[in-house]
């Protein structure tokens, strides 16, 4: 096996690991597929405009394709958005490299670890939590919290 196709699998051994840490903070018991997007800086400095209208480059998009769902259980019977064989597509996260690695350097960590935590945030939005408001935020906090001590007693 090649260098390339080895840290690939490495990667996805690792995303599967983060999900399966959000999913067991949220009690999810269903199996769900989500889209992991990279985009230029230029690429989602477009899709912030067009979609939430802020017209600036920013670290991670989400975009749920199930409404109403934060704190449910999803069963998978009850669900109304499309399922792939048998997981339930719950949405995409969009990812700007650029913008991970200059906060990765501001932060005093690695593009790493920081693009595991945009990766845990971007779930969690495509779940239904966010932080517009102070509430939401420590809500959504304590839940990427939760899931990064998981991660972290699992190394």
């Amino acid at each position: 096996m090649g260098k390339l196709v080895i840290e690939s699998l490495q990667k996805k051994i690792k995303l599967r690991k983060l999900a399966k840490a959000v999913y067991a903070v949220l009690g999810q018991k269903a199996r769900f597929k989500a889209e992991l997007v990279f985009e230029s800086e230029d690429g989602i400095q477009v899709l912030n405009r067009r979609a939430r209208g802020v017209d600036s480059v920013t670290d991670v998009l989400s975009f749920p394709t199930l409404e109403g769902i934060k704190g449910e259980v999803i069963n998978p019977e009850n669900c109304v958005t499309e399922t792939e064989g048998r997981y339930i597509f719950i949405g995409s996260i969009v990812l700007c490299e650029e913008k991970i690695k200059e906060q990765a350097e501001e932060l005093g960590h690695s593009a790493e670890r920081e693009r595991e935590y945009l990766i845990i945030h971007g779930l969690l939005h495509l779940f239904g939590y966010d932080h517009m408001t102070e509430e939401d935020k420590k809500e959504m906090r304590e839940k990427e919290k939760a899931v990064i001590k998981i991660l972290e007693a699992k190394r």
